[in-house]
């Protein structure tokens, strides 16, 4: 039964995707099916096989060392803040994200990233049907981010069609950047981060394949990457040091935020009506969560925890599960936590757009337009990406 249900929301998502789309004729079906095969395959392997067990764990160590090396760091600097025993969030958590950066700047400075962040593209372009910049680019975003990905294709961007445009953001908002990922491990099991950032690339293609089908002719299919600057290796060090501090800052800023915001029109809402605005979205998302392949006694938990990551944003989503992990079953847990980890949220239309307009205002203006087409298009991606981990765990 649970397999007919999870089966249901399959064809849901793709009805949903069909609904939106301008050009169906156009949708290359045979890539489509392909790229399903190749994410089940992925999350069979990573979540039910020895192997995936052993590269998860290999992953998750070198994640545990790094932010080990960055807590040494923060332990030096503000160590007298944390009573023994505890670690705050901001600490534990977000602080190191700057070490993190660190780490990506190095890669970068080396020419090390672009290379794999280029071929990887070329291979992804073989499978998915669509254009080199295409893929490339869902690489690019997992690893450098959602808005830092449109600086290293610029130079192109005057030149990009709006239906390309809406590929490149649906990726960006799609995925989650490479700075975060540690953070993310802290709160949810690292299994499921791992797992959602592979399958999201894919599922990514999928649904942008159908809602926003087109052909990329070969005398435009080029891929032309910005070079940086080159600066001074400690230069560049300095520069990443303090990008990462602003994530961090920011991120704890928009947590603070949030996090009381939601709190206060909770409290409102119980006290006018007698129940919590969380409950209320999590009656309204239960039925995705129950297709999705939840249990109906998780259901209204796992929705409203849904509509918290859709409204907010994911860490304040992780936050909530984490208050009532304990009480759901390991299945559904591995279902709400894939659905987490992505940028699929109201506030990444602004970033995206914000990002695109600060490089180039006419295609700014562009993605601005269609910003509500992109969560629902990244939204379905977390939702088949929910449905296909729930198939095989």
């Amino acid at each position: 039964m649970r397999y007919l249900i999870s089966f249901c929301g399959l064809l849901l998502v793709f009805a949903l995707a069909l609904l939106i789309s301008k050009n169906k004729k156009e949708i290359k079906y045979k890539n489509i099916i392909i790229m399903l095969i190749i994410q089940f395959i992925l999350a069979a392997l990573l979540l039910n096989t020895t192997f995936g067990y052993i590269l998860i764990k290999g992953i998750t160590n070198v994640f545990d060392h790094l932010l080990s090396y960055a807590n040494t760091g923060i332990s030096f600097v503000f160590g007298g803040l944390a009573n023994k025993g505890e670690s705050p969030f901001f600490l534990g958590v977000l602080l190191p994200i700057v070490f993190i950066s660190v780490l990506i700047g190095i890669l970068q400075h080396f020419k090390i990233l672009p290379f794999f962040m280029k071929w990887i593209g070329l291979l992804l372009s073989k499978i998915n049907g669509m254009g080199k910049l295409e893929s490339y680019n869902a690489v690019a975003s997992a690893m450098v981010g959602q808005s830092e990905v449109f600086i290293t294709v610029k130079k192109q961007l005057d030149k990009i069609a709006p239906q390309r445009m809406y590929t490149l953001c649906a990726s960006a908002m799609s995925t989650v950047s490479m700075s975060v990922v540690g953070a993310y491990m802290t709160m949810i099991e690292p299994k499921y981060v791992v797992t959602a950032i592979v399958l999201n690339m894919f599922g990514g293609f999928i649904i942008v394949s159908i809602i926003n089908p087109y052909n990329v002719e070969e005398n435009e299919d080029i891929l032309t990457i910005e070079e940086e600057h080159k600066q001074a290796f400690f230069q560049m060090l300095g520069e990443y040091i303090m990008d990462g501090f602003k994530v961090a800052i920011i991120v704890g800023a928009m947590l603070i935020g949030f996090v009381a915001l939601m709190d206060l029109i909770n409290s409102l809402f119980e006290i006018l009506i007698g129940i919590s605005f969380q409950e209320i979205l999590g009656y309204i998302f239960a039925p995705i969560a129950f297709l999705m392949g939840i249990p109906w006694a998780d259901a209204i938990s796992a929705g409203g925890i849904m509509a918290t990551k859709l409204v907010t944003n994911e860490f304040v989503a992780m936050i909530s599960l984490g208050e009532i992990a304990k009480s759901m079953s390991e299945h559904t847990l591995g279902i709400i936590s894939v659905f987490l980890v992505s940028f699929a949220n109201f506030s990444s239309i602004g970033i995206i757009s914000g990002a695109v307009k600060g490089l180039n205002e006419k295609q700014g203006n562009v993605v601005a337009r269609f910003g509500l087409k992109l969560l629902y298009g990244a939204t379905l991606v977390s939702i088949l990406t929910a449905i296909i981990v729930g198939l095989v765990i």
